[in-house]
């Protein structure tokens, strides 16, 4: 087993991050994260047993998926599906390829379904937006539509979740249209996806070593605030004992809910002043967006832009090289 070396800023003993044998963190019983650059994806299932896979990661990361999958449940044992958060490109990366490899029917919220099924592409990030290299990445990241054709379904209205009796959803919009978290009641273990992360995603130094803090959504990519404030608050309400966020090192007991807590009580301190979606949101519906703000004026130099994206495609490449192995 060997440990990541994140700086910590809560007690160590409640991040998780030593790593198991098969590559993967463990989260709880049954349940185990899989990183794959900056973003993670979630086994579900006991090990040699039947599992669902949450999530599908960075673009070309399906071979580590796979191979992790098969040491974890067994090679040749596809998951009995692939169940969505949200449709971002960091979170279907590997998507098309795992669907067509594994032949597995694909489940997402209805009003994320668009953007898998080649209907629409998201609305355009905001850059301007919480003051990292990531933000300021962000107008390079793809935005679909991705297209995995018949194999795309609706998550079930009543709450419960393909594959998986013990969980059900939690519709926590905001950072996407039809964002869903996933929480299992019996020892009260949360998938989050992005409604909150355990990182400064922003931040590409954040990103890439981890620091563990309960932050809110990445904001170049949310584009309804109050949403995902309302989102955060359905989350804390759970009282979580452990959450693996899509983005962050996974985060259990006290320093889990005290970082929550935190969070709910200064959102508003906590999200972006001013920005394209901040004083008004995107507007959806089952086809994609049916509206979008205007851009706001972006004060950054042009060409301290250029500098700035280049160094961080620069240490994003180095960061996926490094971690090739893993």
């Amino acid at each position: 087993m060997t440990t990541l070396a994140p700086r910590f800023s809560v007690p160590e003993s409640e991040v998780i991050s030593s790593v198991e044998p098969d590559g993967t963190l463990p989260v709880a019983p049954g349940v185990a994260a899989l990183q794959t650059m900056i973003v993670n994806v979630v086994f579900v299932g006991e090990p040699g047993g039947p599992w669902v896979l949450v999530d599908a990661g960075m673009p070309y990361t399906a071979g580590k998926i796979e191979a992790a999958a098969g040491r974890r449940f067994g090679r040749g044992r596809p998951p009995e599906a692939i169940i969505l958060t949200h449709a971002h490109f960091d979170h279907v990366g590997a998507l098309q390829t795992l669907a067509e490899q594994w032949d597995v029917p694909v489940y997402a919220h209805r009003l994320e379904l668009p953007y898998i099924t080649g209907v629409s592409s998201y609305p355009p990030p905001d850059p301007t937006v919480g003051g990292g290299m990531m933000a300021r990445l962000s107008p390079l990241f793809p935005r679909g539509p991705y297209n995995i054709g018949p194999r795309a379904r609706p998550l079930p209205e009543d709450g419960s979740v393909p594959g998986l009796p013990d969980w059900h959803q939690v519709v926590t919009p905001g950072h996407s249209p039809g964002h869903v978290s996933f929480f299992r009641p019996s020892d009260r273990t949360l998938i989050v996806g992005d409604a909150f992360v355990t990182t400064k995603q922003e931040s590409a130094l954040a990103a890439l070593t981890q620091a563990p803090r309960v932050n809110r959504p990445p904001a170049y990519f949310t584009q309804d605030w109050v949403s995902a404030r309302n989102s955060v608050d359905r989350l804390f309400d759970l009282n979580p004992e452990v959450a693996v966020t899509g983005h962050g090192l996974p985060m259990r007991s006290d320093a889990l809910n005290a970082g929550l807590a935190r969070l709910v009580a200064h959102f508003e301190e906590e999200m972006p002043q001013s920005g394209r979606y901040v004083n008004a949101p995107a507007v959806f519906t089952a086809m994609g967006p049916a509206y979008v703000p205007p851009p706001v004026h972006d004060p950054f130099p042009r060409s301290v832009a250029t500098v700035a994206i280049t160094a961080g495609v620069a240490a994003i490449v180095a960061a996926a090289i490094s971690r090739r192995g893993d």
